[in-house]
Formats: C-alpha cells, sequence, structure tokens
C-alpha cells in the first residue's frame, strides 16, 4: 500500500485514535513524527496470513476486521477495530505474524506506525505496555466470544452483534460497506446478511432504502442480540476506559 508522511490537520489528526490518544504526552510526541497516514480502500487486505509484519496501524475513520480463513477459501471474522484501537498487537507480542489477514469494512483513513518504533516504546515504557497489554487482553475477549458466538447462536443475532460492533467502532454515523464484506465477516453467504436485513427491516428495528441501512431502535437492536455483545462491551469498557461511548444511529450502505 502506498504511504505519505502524514500531514496533521484537524479533520484527520492522529490523536482521533484514542489508542493514540490514550499514549503518555512524552510518548506521543516521540511518536507522531514517524506516522504516516495512508489511504485505506474498502475490501483492501493489507495484513496477509503469516507474512511479517512491518508496521502497526490506527484507524482514524475507517472499520477494518481481522479475518481468518480455511484452506478451502471458507472465511470468518473475529474482531472489528475502530479509531478506538489498533491492528498489529503481535508486534510488540513477540510473534511478528499471524495466520489471520486484516481487510478494510468501510473504507477512510489510519495512521500507521513502523515496529520499530512501537516495539522500541513498549520495551522501554511501562505505561505504554500496560496500555497495549490491557488493549490485546480486550482483543482476546472479543476473538474469544466472537468463537461462541458463531457456534451456538443464529445469523440473525449475527449481525445485530456486528452492527452494534460497527456502531461503537465508528466515528461517524455512516458506515459503506457491502453485504459480501459483512458475509466474509460473518462467515455466512451474502444472501443469508440480506435476509437478516431484512428482518430487521420488517420489525422497524432498522430502514433499509436506496442502499442505506439505519438504525432505528438501538435498544431493540440489543435486546435482538444475543448475550456476546454485551459480554465483550463490559469487558472492554473495563479495560479500555477511554473507549467511545455508543452511537444511536448507523447508516450502512449495502451493495446493489
Amino acid at each position: 500500500m502506498e504511504a505519505k508522511r502524514a500531514v496533521i490537520t484537524e479533520d484527520l489528526m492522529p490523536l482521533q485514535n484514542h489508542l493514540l490518544a490514550s499514549l503518555p504526552i512524552d510518548v506521543r510526541s516521540r511518536l507522531i513524527p514517524y506516522l504516516e497516514h495512508v489511504s485505506m480502500p474498502q475490501g483492501t487486505e493489507f495484513y496477509e496470513s503469516g507474512v511479517i509484519r512491518r508496521h502497526v496501524y490506527f484507524p482514524i475513520d475507517c472499520i477494518l476486521s481481522l479475518i481468518y480463513m480455511t484452506s478451502n477459501g471458507s472465511s470468518t471474522g473475529v474482531s472489528v477495530v475502530g479509531n478506538e484501537g489498533m491492528i498489529g498487537v503481535c508486534t510488540f507480542m513477540g510473534g511478528g505474524t499471524s495466520p489471520g489477514s486484516a481487510v478494510v469494512l468501510s473504507g477512510g483513513s489510519a495512521y500507521r506506525l513502523s515496529v520499530e518504533h512501537i516495539v522500541a516504546e513498549f520495551s522501554r515504557n511501562e505505561a505504554v505496555q500496560r496500555l497495549l497489554l490491557r488493549y490485546t487482553q480486550a482483543t482476546i475477549m472479543q476473538l474469544a466470544q466472537t468463537a461462541v458466538c458463531n457456534r451456538h447462536h443464529s445469523i440473525d443475532q449475527h449481525f445485530c452483534r456486528w452492527l452494534l460492533f460497527a456502531l461503537d467502532c465508528s466515528s461517524g454515523n455512516q458506515l459503506t460497506v457491502t453485504h459480501e464484506l459483512v458475509s466474509h465477516m460473518l462467515g455466512v453467504r451474502r444472501e443469508g446478511v440480506t435476509a437478516a436485513a431484512g428482518r430487521l427491516q420488517r420489525m422497524k428495528v432498522i430502514e433499509y432504502s436506496r442502499g442505506f441501512i439505519t438504525v432505528l431502535n438501538r435498544p431493540r437492536l440489543e435486546a435482538l442480540c444475543c448475550e456476546c455483545y454485551g459480554e465483550v462491551k463490559t469487558e472492554i469498557d473495563r479495560l479500555m476506559p477511554y473507549r467511545s461511548q455508543p452511537k444511536t444511529m448507523l447508516s450502512m450502505r449495502t451493495s446493489a
């Protein structure tokens, strides 16, 4: 992916990423000059399975998913990452690679940082270690609960959970994403996503019009979701108190 040296602008400042903003001031001052502002087009796969990671990514206004694939090409998303977090925890945990990949669900931009810089700060600063290890624990919690959800709950509940996580990870109320990408994220056929969206519309939980889905009733959406969303959110809020508050509305563009 092509990248340019970061240009700090009011609308795309690195500190719009809450994890970056939570770093100690002296650490931020050292890292900001090395941040690169990169475009994250929808559908881009930028972390390939088993490849040595050379950068970590901090989303600003895009939403990413960690996806794992089987040998027959089937895929399932295991976590959703927005401007509350980062992609690349394997770099400072010592692994260097991961069997999963990262895909851009909703396009936008991010800041990337070379691995040597994040590892250096992780090694020298106890506050950075605590912050990043707590974020890693929150990520592991999401992965574990997603595995439980995929095994025991319905497609409709998976879709409700995904919508709620997308609301929490989004910096705004609108999301542009295709049903095909959502189906890869959930590990189901695209028709299953379309059917789930249709059922939510008939219950007046969402409004589906002109390629957009607007969440009309978040409390009802939470009620229809399985317990997995609440379990993960409670743990993430405990571990990462900076996390943005849930949004009340999401508009999602779907593929034609």
